[in-house]
């Protein structure tokens, strides 16, 4: 009885970070990809954020809980220094040949 509980608060979290952010939709995650993506890929510097948040209509707080889903989902990986680069879609990495640095290294 000792492992169910021990595994089930882990299958919650995990069931959790399966779900869009509370308060948004399929619609808004697609949103979130193109707003992204207009911007370069990366969210991390102010101006980047202001024009997703104009694009998306989304608040902060539902773009930073959105990137969270997204790096959760592997759709999308965390800088180091904070921020996220959307790696699916038109954002999918293209590894040029001996190109292997990893996101903010280059």
């Amino acid at each position: 009885m000792k492992i169910i509980r021990g595994v089930l608060p882990a299958l919650a979290l995990t069931a959790a970070c399966a779900m869009p952010p509370e308060g948004t939709d399929e619609q808004d995650s697609a949103n979130y990809d193109a707003a992204v993506a207009s911007v370069g890929c990366d969210l991390r510097t102010e101006s980047e954020y202001l024009a997703v948040e104009l694009q998306t209509g989304l608040t902060r707080a539902q773009l930073q809980e959105m990137s969270d889903y997204k790096v959760a989902n592997g759709a999308a990986q965390r800088f180091e220094n904070g921020g996220v680069r959307l790696v699916t879609g038109t954002c999918a990495p293209t590894v040029a040949e001996g190109d292997t640095s990893a996101p903010g290294e280059a």
